[in-house]
């Protein structure tokens, strides 16, 4: 993959974001958009959801969208209107993932590259509101990814593996990304595992059959939003012809600055304020 999505050209490349949109707090489109527009990167955008706020506050709003995904993808397709990738996030409902997938496909056989972060849980769980629905939902979106990024907890509820939040070794890392490519991605990385007692993400990239493992060092403490900063920031970087695993480690790297600088936040349900964190990138 690193000589077609992982080395794009100079030419400037248009995303679209498909992705829940949360009126309080840094998530989401909300933290992705000012980071792919900093980078200079024209995204669009397709929202899964309205979200009042981000859910570990214990009580939320969230109107679906599907009605309006609905009526939009055949107006787009009616126009023209293309993308060079499409990242998406949070699904909803079955026909919104049905939907969704199946424009992705179409669109990746078109040459669109289709990045799914396959939003779930964390730390050993679901997230609040998610169920063993949404993991089904999200199968299907690994199945027509170019490239997916779960983190640990969601690799493992995507393969249906049994999580070990102690860690697990380097072999059995490589076995849940090849798990994972087997729901149908070409690639992947693994964001926030404990590999051989070292944290760090590990990745495989289908182009030249090699996998890998990026080191970090962790900032104790659930920050929202960082999932999607780490998105942002990737894509940005391997849209600007980057390779993936240099994409990964700035993405890391820039995660811990902006983490760094805002650990000691009293909200963190609300995010990291990523307008004021762009000169981290």
């Amino acid at each position: 993959m690193s000589r077609i999505i992982y080395n794009f050209a100079a030419e400037m490349k248009q995303v679209l974001l498909i992705n829940d949109v949360v009126g309080y707090g840094k998530v989401g489109m909300g933290a992705m958009l000012p980071i792919l527009s900093y980078l200079g990167i024209p995204t669009y955008s397709l929202p899964t959801a309205l979200v009042s706020n981000t859910l570990d506050y214990g009580k939320f709003n969230i109107q679906d969208t599907t009605d309006y995904i609905r009526g939009t993808l055949p107006v787009w397709k009616e126009l023209g209107f293309g993308f060079d990738a499409v990242c998406t996030g949070l699904m909803f409902s079955d026909e919104q993932a049905n939907l969704v997938a199946n424009y992705c496909r179409e669109q990746g056989n078109q040459g669109t590259i289709v990045f799914v972060d396959p939003i779930l849980g964390d730390g050993g769980r679901l997230y609040n509101g998610m169920t063993n629905r949404q993991v089904e939902l999200m199968r299907e979106m690994v199945s027509v990814a170019h490239l997916t990024f779960p983190n640990y907890t969601e690799a493992c509820y995507l393969t249906n593996t049994s999580i070990n939040m102690e860690g697990i070794t380097w072999d059995e890392a490589q076995a849940l990304l090849r798990k994972l490519c087997q729901i149908g991605c070409k690639s992947a990385l693994i964001t926030s595992c404990k590999i051989d007692g070292k944290n760090a993400v590990a990745g495989y990239n289908h182009f030249d059959g090699n996998f890998f493992h990026l080191e970090y060092h962790e900032i104790p403490g659930l920050f929202h939003g960082t999932g999607d900063i780490f998105s942002a920031v990737l894509i940005g970087h391997l849209l600007n012809g980057e390779s993936l695993k240099s994409s990964t480690r700035t993405a890391m790297d820039t995660v811990f600055k902006m983490i760094e600088r805002y650990k000691d936040t009293d909200d963190k349900n609300r995010g990291i304020p990523v307008e004021k964190c762009l000169d981290l990138l």
